[in-house]
């Protein structure tokens, strides 16, 4: 965990209450999750009680309280990905990795989730990594995908 750059992050926002979730995205960003310890910091920083700033924290998807892969994988499972094979790339997805969705590998290097809708149904299936879409992928063609990640 690089303090100095939670330090950094806090010092921006100077106690500003109404900065919480502005804060918990930057330090997300930073740290890929966000340890107990952390949260406990963003709430003696912003005068924020503990107990909503964890409420936060438990409820938006995007916030993960357990450690995630430098690089996130989704794959969407709506109903058109899902048609056009969306569990052939899933299970091959699994198969590279050795991880299934909601995990991440043991070298931090992927965490994998599946989404119900990526909003490009035409492209499907899709799988996202990191901000970088993949649209009509086949299971064949994952692992190149994945290539590029270090």
């Amino acid at each position: 965990m690089d303090n100095d750059a939670i330090d950094q992050i806090l010092d921006k926002y100077q106690g500003q209450a109404g900065s919480l979730i502005r804060v918990m995205m930057e330090i997300q960003e930073e740290e890929h999750w966000l340890p107990r310890e952390v949260l406990v910091k963003i709430s003696e920083k912003l005068g924020v009680p503990f107990s909503r700033v964890l409420r936060i924290a438990s409820y938006y998807k995007t916030f993960s309280l357990t450690p995630k892969g430098r690089h996130e994988i989704q794959i969407c499972k709506g109903t058109a990905c899902h048609i056009r094979g969306a569990q052939r790339v899933l299970d091959a997805v699994e198969e590279l990795t050795g991880i299934k969705p909601g995990e991440t590998d043991l070298d931090q290097k992927f965490s994998l989730e599946t989404v119900n809708c990526q909003g490009c149904c035409t492209c499907g299936p899709l799988i996202k990594v990191d901000e970088q879409t993949h649209s009509r992928i086949s299971p064949a063609e994952i692992a190149d995908a994945l290539k590029k990640y270090d």
